[in-house]
């Protein structure tokens, strides 16, 4: 912990809360994509198996709020909103959408709750790390989706488009989670919240985990 160990300590309950939500309707929105838009019985477990570890590490995340004392539906209270609209304002329309949704989109978010996290103490950090591990979502995805674009290279553009108005959504996300919680922001931003270099670093490390995503997509971030 740092000085800030009172804020911090909010943080930190913040960051369980967001996150515990986040996979948890990660859980039930990839489930409903499996079943709506999969276009084929394997696709359909494929991403089932996704789900179903998104629903494992939100029950990680409500035990450990719960071993802190903390209610875990009342620390999720406050970031249902924010996650609710994203998800409301990145409704996929195809199967390809859904996968890059699931890969681009999910894991900007993540970028930002293990930025956070860095300034928190080490089992946290560990914890956090443990239910952001997304090997499994990855190796799907990047294969249906490089298989696709080679298949039919005018998904391409489509989908990189797709990708940037993630990502777009998640940036606002951020932002409206930084003004209605300060304590999480603080997190984010760590001691040096005001050096407006660190901030310029902070996202540069986001721009460059993005941009590796798209790259293992077989897309340009650029669109």
């Amino acid at each position: 912990m740092t000085d800030s160990s009172s804020a911090h300590s909010s943080g930190v309950v913040d960051l369980l809360g967001v996150l515990a939500y986040a996979e948890l309707t990660a859980f039930l929105k990839l489930a409903e994509d499996a079943g709506l838009l999969a276009p084929t019985l394997n696709d359909r477990a494929e991403l089932s198996d996704v789900a179903a570890t998104e629903y494992g590490h939100f029950r990680v995340l409500r035990d450990k709020l719960s071993s802190l004392g903390v209610d875990p539906e009342e620390a999720m209270a406050p970031f249902v909103d924010a996650i609710d609209a994203w998800h409301a304002q990145t409704r996929p329309r195809d199967w390809h959408e859904a996968l890059v949704k699931a890969y681009v989109g999910t894991g900007i978010a993540g970028d930002f709750y293990r930025e956070a996290a860095r300034h928190a103490e080490e089992s946290i950090r560990l914890l956090v790390d443990e239910v952001l591990a997304d090997e499994s979502r990855s190796e799907f995805v990047v294969e249906r989706v490089r298989a696709a674009i080679e298949a039919d290279p005018r998904l391409s553009g489509r989908l990189a488009l797709w990708a940037r108005r993630m990502v777009g959504e998640a940036l606002s996300q951020g932002q409206r989670l930084a003004a209605i919680r300060p304590e999480l922001a603080a997190m984010l931003a760590g001691e040096g919240g005001e050096d407006l270099a660190e901030i310029g670093r902070l996202f540069a490390r986001l721009t460059e985990q993005h941009g590796k995503r798209m790259a293992a997509l077989g897309l340009t971030p650029g669109g």
